[in-house]
């Protein structure tokens, strides 16, 4: 009975006009303090079209109001593989975020694979999950692409149904890239700067065919087109590399080759964070609680207040391990931080704003402000303390997940 009645409700407001009142209300703006006290009207459009304290929102006619202790703007997961690796942990249904018939594959596109209604999916919608930067996994030398989607879309049947198409190419650098071939470090770097430079070439013969009109352009190459588009800083390239050799040697490869870099995991990034932060090189950082062995074996609960007190910008991610259901809660490693020497709102932003910027987003996510996206996560208390439950999930105006008690 009570399932019956939870879908009318949510029926009946999933379309309409929200208003959310919360006793503190994470903004993500500013000094990133709270509100306390305060409301956020969700219009329509999907959009935000006012947000501030009680005493100065007034809630027009018409509006649901729903009422939380705490309210966030949707939890960004800055790096996943969701939707490509599902909930079963079986490779023959539901394992698709890693191709390992070539250590090179820029061109597997994640958008190709997603399955947005595998209940993996839901689970962390339903946790406050809104948004992932989700597609293959570190594994091979360059797995494949990433892009960003809500967790609301069941399907892409255009590209629209996606909030970046493409968002990255992933990389890996260290142990889990190495195979019968490459099967060093160095071996790995070359065989990677002789792709970038195949993609220099054409990219060369592109812009002397544009230049000159009886130069004939050359015919599309899907592994080299994509490559092209990481040189022309169209595409980031993020690189999974944990030991401070490989952090440096994707250092290397960025200053000599030009492109977006973002680090990802760089669990001793501790080692480098003057170069890191010279380099202007943002950190995805490895998921707090990730098992310290092989290349993690010197990871820190603390890098992440390590490179707030650098000034490095960085974010959280649910990252990707070999074990069900292969994917974390990108709060709850925030949480772990927090209690490691990061302050609470620093943590909440690592999922919220710092993710959205760092993934090109800011304007439309990771922050409750007027015309921003209406997408937001309730609590009933602190989300960064895991006896804590959520109470809804809005996207896009929309009230897509409800807490039944």
């Amino acid at each position: 009975m009570f399932k019956a009645i939870l879908a009318l409700a949510l029926t009946a407001i999933s379309h309409g006009q929200i208003a959310v009142k919360a006793d503190l209300l994470f903004t993500m703006t500013g000094d990133l303090k709270p509100i306390k006290d305060g409301v956020v009207l969700c219009g329509k459009n999907g959009k935000i079209r006012a947000v501030g304290p009680a005493s100065q929102i007034k809630i027009p006619k018409g509006y649901q109001t729903l009422t939380a202790k705490v309210v966030t703007p949707g939890i960004i997961d800055a790096h996943a593989t969701v939707g490509l690796s599902g909930i079963l942990n079986s490779p023959k249904h539901d394992q698709e975020q890693l191709e390992k018939s070539s250590p090179i594959q820029p061109e597997l596109r994640a958008v190709d694979a997603y399955n947005g209604r595998d209940p993996l999916v839901k689970w962390l919608r339903d946790l406050g999950v809104t948004t992932v930067n989700t597609g293959h996994a570190p594994g091979t030398l360059i797995s494949g692409q990433l892009m960003v989607v809500k967790t609301n879309v069941p399907s892409i049947t255009s590209m629209k149904d996606t909030l970046v198409p493409t968002s990255a190419v992933a990389s890996t650098l260290g142990a889990k890239a190495l195979s019968k071939s490459p099967g060093t470090r160095s071996k790995a770097i070359a065989m990677l700067r002789a792709e970038l430079m195949k993609a220099q070439s054409r990219l060369l013969k592109i812009e002397e065919a544009k230049d000159d009109e009886e130069k004939e352009k050359p015919d599309a190459n899907l592994r080299l087109d994509v490559l092209v588009d990481i040189l022309n800083k169209k595409i980031p390239l993020l690189m999974n590399a944990q030991r401070h050799q490989d952090i440096a040697a994707a250092l290397r490869l960025q200053e000599e080759f030009g492109f977006k870099l973002i680090l990802d995991g760089a669990a001793e990034a501790y080692l480098l964070l003057d170069e890191i932060k010279a380099a202007k090189v943002p950190v995805i950082v490895h998921p707090t609680m990730g098992r310290p062995f092989g290349d993690l074996e010197n990871m820190t609960f603390t890098l992440a207040a390590q490179l707030h007190k650098a000034g490095i910008p960085f974010a959280f991610q649910s990252g990707y391990e070999a074990y069900v259901p292969k994917t974390r809660v990108v709060h709850f490693e925030a949480a772990m931080a927090a209690a490691y020497g990061l302050p609470q709102e620093v943590a909440l932003a690592a999922c919220t704003i710092q993710s959205a910027k760092i993934l090109g987003l800011e304007k439309k996510i990771g922050s409750l402000e007027k015309g921003k996206h209406a997408d937001l996560a309730l609590f009933d208390g602190d989300p960064l303390e895991t006896t804590t439950h959520t109470t809804g999930v809005i996207i896009e105006s929309q009230l897509v997940s409800a807490l039944a008690k």
